[in-house]
């Protein structure tokens, strides 16, 4: 016989095999079996023992009397026993391998549970690789890592290891930017991943992102879900919405005539009046011109109280003052850069609390200052005139002052500026020589 004809016998003989076991076992009456048998190979549990059925109809029992050769017995129930029905299979050849391959042959190809998770979390493993990659790079960021395992925001996020992998190597190119001396939101959206709205409200790139930036600024990686603290953070490394919702607050600063800005500060000095600037007027690349403070001290301050009240008790007489506002935005931290480029030295106060630290800690790493009443020191003499509040939160120490904190956690009460307007307009109505 040649080989095409014994090739062509064998195919005609299988073909027989598989129509036999589909009579067996791939009725609509032994469904319910094969379904069983499949349910156990996913578990991984081995074919062997017996199942039941409950409330068996005549043409199932007669199914399965079919298969085995044999009546079924009487009742309710039907019980079948795996390992008869695999010797029946081999025995006449419908199924020489056995039930696990007469069910793979009739149902296709089944994967075992445990080998399908171990082949997920092997593909979740490599899709978080690159932000295991990236704490190797930025320790600072194991906070905001930890909490995205904690949470399995990555996954509830992307839904599959596939699209979980562009989601991280866009989310790696937006922090690696980070932080920016001053940069819009939708441009860097645009040049991370080449849509400008990648990093809008609501989108998954966006909200992990935003994550690792409440991190860097400090804070804990859900932030409070408000609109103002998603500026904020953003605003903590050097990110705005556009170049005129970023805004810097100050009094007193000279200004000069060979630029648009300095005219305004210019005017506003004379007036004794506080001064708006948007990023649009002080942001890199703008014409600021002499800001007229060259080599002289700008008093920083973390709340517009103080610099409100300066405006109110001194008028014209206040010297160069800048207020922060919480976490520094970009429009502040552009103004402070140009004041620096021109030679001007800084003195910051803030809140006595862990709040108040973080921001000081935060701007102190963009601008050098020195304390202005900003010390364990006065916080100490604060305490001796003022009632101030409970101090909560997570402490944190101070980088310019390391008895701070422990005096901090000592007596556990904030001051906040407010509290120390006296001394601080008295201090801007006779500024100290630095």
């Amino acid at each position: 016989m040649s080989a095409s004809s014994t090739g062509a016998s064998r195919g005609t003989e299988a073909a027989r095999d598989v129509e036999r076991l589909r009579r067996l076992l791939g009725g609509e009456h032994t469904a319910w079996l094969l379904d069983r048998v499949r349910r156990r190979i996913e578990l991984g549990r081995p074919l062997t023992g017996t199942v039941t059925l409950g409330r068996a109809s005549a043409d199932q029992r007669r199914g399965v009397e079919r298969l085995l050769g044999r009546r079924a017995g009487t009742g309710a129930s039907l019980s079948v026993s795996l390992d008869e029905v695999d010797a029946v299979l081999r025995s006449s050849g419908a199924a020489p391998d056995g039930l696990a391959a007469a069910v793979r042959q009739l149902t296709g190809d089944v994967t075992e549970r445990a080998e399908l998770a171990a082949a997920q979390s092997r593909a979740w493993a490599q899709a978080h690789q690159p932000l295991d990659d990236l704490l190797a790079r930025r320790p600072e960021l194991t906070p905001w890592r930890s909490w995205l395992d904690s949470t399995g925001l990555l996954r509830r996020l992307a839904g599959t290891p596939d699209a979980a992998g562009p989601l991280a190597a866009d989310l790696l190119r937006v922090l690696d930017a980070l932080p920016s001396p001053g940069v819009a939101l939708g441009r860097l959206a645009a040049t991370s991943t080449g849509d400008a709205h990648a990093l809008d409200d609501g989108r998954p790139l966006a909200t992990l992102a935003l994550a690792a930036a409440r991190v860097l600024g400090g804070s804990h990686p859900a932030g409070d879900g408000s609109a103002a603290g998603r500026r904020a953070a953003w605003a903590a490394v050097g990110v705005h919405r556009d170049e005129l919702s970023s805004t810097v607050l100050c009094l007193g600063l000279p200004g000069g005539a060979d630029s648009p800005t300095g005219r305004i500060l210019a005017i506003c000095r004379e007036a004794g009046e506080p001064c708006v600037l948007t990023l649009r007027q002080v942001g890199p690349g703008q014409d600021r011109g002499d800001l007229g403070v060259g080599l002289g001290v700008v008093y920083l301050c973390e709340n517009p109280i103080v610099l409100a009240s300066a405006a109110d008790e001194l008028a014209g007489r206040t010297p160069p003052l800048v207020c922060v506002n919480g976490q520094p935005s970009a429009a502040v931290i552009s103004l402070l850069a140009a004041l620096a480029g021109q030679g001007a030295r800084f003195a910051y106060h803030g809140d006595f609390d862990w709040g108040g630290i973080r921001i000081a800690n935060g701007l102190r790493e963009r601008i050098g200052w020195r304390p202005w009443r900003f010390d364990a020191r006065s916080y100490q003499a604060a305490l001796t005139t003022v009632t101030g509040g409970e101090l909560v939160g997570r402490p944190v120490d101070a980088a310019w002052d390391p008895d701070l904190r422990p005096a901090l956690e000592h007596h556990a009460i904030r001051v906040d500026e407010e509290l120390v307007l006296a001394e601080l307009i008295n201090d801007l109505g006779a500024p100290h020589a630095w």
